[in-house]
């Protein structure tokens, strides 16, 4: 997998990287996520897990590696396996996120399983979480979802101490979700400290079913901005797994498509990510080996216009989509 850097900064990454959002905690909305567990929930076994697919992701060329405070877990296997493994900083790059607060106390069903706070009080006290268990390893710091109503793009405090985090050498950026993801992005856009735009990077979901950033996706990528596409997969809605009787007419395209171009339906939806000029970085969730394989197989599918053509019709609208995604249960 060739290499690529990250926007304007000095950081390496691989065309697709890997999100420890299922890999990290017991529940997430991810389909059929028990099943990839295999409904073993120990810590210990689920570090053991983690290793694994990360160890798999490494040979297979992934470099770019992204975790978040509320992923249970997730920075500290990160972590634990950077050691096992030898690797010193520079030889990946990682990114992590602040902003939300992991609640389900390891458990699949919680009232509760995350809370979102973009006060700088957790900013400053999930920074040094973050770096204790991730250290000189941490390359790019993010705000976990950013949006308009948490006003933490006009929270002073929080953007001064971001900047002084910059100052440090750790890079700055942001994820956005929601039906709102394009303002977002382009008032990151605007955000600048003594003048310097703050946010070198910009996450944000991008998917055959929802495209409503692209646009905004595209301006960051004009400006400089990394760009990493999460959520590729619509939580795993874009595979085999997705059997609503509403879905079928969508599956049945995918299903020729992916016939047509000779691979699989999660790689064809790589794929047509892959081929956007503006992405840096497409985040693979895999929790099973043979699933991250499948993933990758995106890299040599040849992605033309008559795919774009013939999956037009499977975008939604963005109000559609994020009200659905809602609905999808922790499991």
């Amino acid at each position: 997998m060739r290499l690529r850097q990250l926007g304007a900064m000095n950081l390496s990454v691989s065309p697709i990287g890997i999100g420890l959002a299922a890999l990290g905690r017991p529940g997430y909305i991810n389909l059929g996520h028990a099943d990839d567990l295999e409904r073993i929930y120990d810590v210990a076994a689920m570090e053991a897990r983690a290793h694994r697919v990360l160890d798999a992701a490494y040979q297979g060329g992934v470099r770019y590696f992204d975790a978040a405070r509320s992923y249970g877990r997730g920075e500290a296997f990160l972590g634990s396996w950077l050691a096992s493994r030898g690797l010193a900083p520079g030889d990946v790059t990682v990114g992590s996120k602040w902003g939300y607060v992991y609640t389900a106390d390891w458990q699949v069903t919680a009232e509760l399983h995350e809370v979102k706070e973009h006060s700088l009080e957790v900013l400053q006290r999930q920074w040094g979480e973050s770096q204790a268990l991730l250290g000189a390893h941490l390359d790019l710091y993010q705000i976990h979802s950013a949006t308009l109503e948490s006003g933490v793009l006009t929270n002073t405090a929080v953007l001064d101490e971001l900047a002084r985090l910059k100052s440090t050498g750790v890079a700055i950026g942001l994820t956005v979700s929601g039906p709102r993801q394009a303002a977002v992005i382009e008032q990151a856009l605007e955000t600048r400290i003594d003048g310097e735009p703050l946010f070198a990077c910009v996450q944000a979901t991008w998917n055959l079913l929802e495209r409503s950033a692209g646009v905004a996706m595209a301006r960051a990528h004009a400006a400089g901005m990394g760009v990493i596409v999460k959520e590729v997969l619509a939580n795993g809605c874009l595979t085999e797994r997705n059997a609503a009787p509403d879905f079928a007419d969508k599956m049945a395209a995918l299903h020729a498509e992916a016939a047509r171009l000779e691979t699989t339906i999660d790689g064809l939806a790589l794929a047509g990510v892959l081929a956007q000029p503006w992405a840096s970085v497409v985040l693979s969730g895999a929790a099973r080996i043979e699933h991250l394989v499948s993933n990758l197989q995106a890299l040599d599918v040849a992605w033309d216009a008559e795919a774009d053509a013939k999956l037009a019709h499977l975008a939604e609208s963005a109000e559609a989509y994020w009200s659905r995604r809602s609905d999808l249960r922790w499991n």
